[in-house]
């Protein structure tokens, strides 16, 4: 089943190489979407596929690279819409 998610990480986050951490997890899983940094020291991303390889995926961000340390998920599932053909980095906002 597709599925999709937006998530905002807190903690150690940025500075530690996390958005070149989640695109590679997300290139391995075949998951689609963006990763970008919030100018609040958030992480912010947005991931669609199956289901199953965004658990696996979320697990992944959980625990971060080597360096990070995640704090906190707000996390919220939302409907497929299959409007990305990659993972990318965004550059970042809010």
């Amino acid at each position: 089943m597709k599925a999709r998610f937006h998530a905002f990480l807190s903690g150690r986050v940025q500075g530690v190489a996390f958005r070149f951490f989640a695109q590679h997890e997300a290139n391995q899983l075949g998951i689609t979407g963006w990763v970008r940094n919030l100018y609040d020291g958030r992480v912010e991303v947005v991931a669609e596929g199956e289901r199953e390889k965004l658990e696996l995926f979320l697990a992944e961000l959980k625990r971060g690279p080597r360096m990070a340390r995640v704090e906190k998920v707000d996390l919220t599932w939302e409907e497929f819409k299959d409007e990305f053909v990659d993972f990318s980095i965004k550059f970042s906002g809010l």
